[in-house]
């Protein structure tokens, strides 16, 4: 089967190869899937410059989540079987024609539903679920920040926010993307580049808000703290700001950007900061995982969810996709699929 590789560190333009290797054999309550598509994450952006410390070492297969139809399954598995088309959370492996994963990160979804779609479900509509259902419980009114909300986990944020009635702030980095998360029913879109989001937040709800999802880390998340009201809620699940610091010097920066908070005045204040690695619950609580992924499709097959697609790429465009979700410039999901 055929892989896209990461070979080096650095630009996109360099870091792949599309490379022959063997078919991965599913072992003990695993699935072998063959992979129609599979999509980016900023995590793998992270990855390709070596800053994401769970990525395995090169020359290595990227990769969190692919759609496709069910090639074999081990002995053990009893819930899906093979030429059933699904949807799937992968540790790792997914840039590749085969794939292997966990029974347990497997959904299965219509024969006719749209790939990219199929794909934003998995890690991104997980991890926005898990989020917004799983670590919080959303009340009609609410205020809520969504960081990136243009983005793909940010994309997802808003629709499960709005289908709550939650009143949405979100930030993005142009006036173009403030114009979509508009449609996507953000309340109140913010140029972080061009306005100070705590202060356009304030002008609105002087009080603050009532919970911040952050995906950008460093001073957006402690800005981000300082905007809770009693009761608030601060959940990250990402720190995109890294990849602005070219140096380790940089790096420790953006750790005491993020601020130092003692627990004692998260008790007297009355707030709560909650970390969310989705690697962590897929390793340790696929049961989890399953119910996250299970919801999301049920509710993407009656368009209550509608995934955006940022884009499309072949897997002999691999570079320019990586480069595209750099460039911070795409809205919604990116999608690479195969011939």
């Amino acid at each position: 089967m055929l892989a896209c590789t990461l070979i080096r560190k650095g630009p996109a333009s360099r870091a792949f190869e599309i490379r022959e290797t063997e078919k991965p054999i599913p072992g003990a309550g695993q699935v072998l899937i063959r992979v129609e598509a599979f999509g980016l994450n900023f995590a793998d952006v992270i990855a390709r410059y070596g800053k994401y410390k769970d990525a395995p070492p090169m020359p290595s297969v990227l990769g969190y989540e692919v759609v496709g139809w069910i090639e074999s399954c081990a002995d053990d598995v009893t819930a899906v079987k093979p030429g059933q088309r699904v949807t799937a959370f992968t540790r790792f492996g997914g840039y590749a024609q085969y794939a292997v994963t966990d029974a347990r990160a497997v959904a299965r979804i219509p024969d006719d539903m749209d790939t990219g779609v199929a794909v934003a479900l998995a890690t991104q509509y997980c991890t926005a679920w898990f989020c917004a259902e799983e670590m919080v419980h959303l009340h009609a009114g609410d205020r809520v920040l969504i960081q990136a909300a243009a983005g793909g986990v940010g994309t997802a944020l808003s629709q499960l926010c709005k289908r709550k009635g939650c009143v949405v702030f979100g930030t993005a980095g142009s006036d173009e993307k403030l114009a979509y998360m508009k449609e996507n029913g953000v309340d109140h879109p913010v140029n972080y580049l061009k306005q100070d989001f705590e202060q356009e937040i304030r002008k609105i709800s002087k009080d603050g808000v009532d919970v911040v999802f952050d995906s950008a880390g460093g001073k957006a998340f402690r800005k981000g703290n300082s905007l809770l009201k009693a009761g608030g809620r601060i959940i990250g699940y990402g720190a995109a700001e890294q990849l602005e610091k070219k140096t380790i010097f940089g790096t420790i920066g953006m750790l005491f950007d993020f601020g130092f908070t003692n627990p004692v005045f998260l008790l007297m204040a009355s707030k709560s900061i909650i970390g969310v690695n989705m690697l962590r619950i897929a390793d340790q609580r696929p049961d989890v995982l399953q119910r996250c992924l299970t919801n999301v499709v049920a509710l993407a097959t009656v368009n209550e969810l509608k995934p955006k697609i940022g884009g499309r790429f072949k897997a002999t465009q691999i570079a320019e996709a990586h480069a595209f979700l750099e460039s911070r410039k795409s809205t919604g999901k990116i999608v690479v699929s195969w011939d």
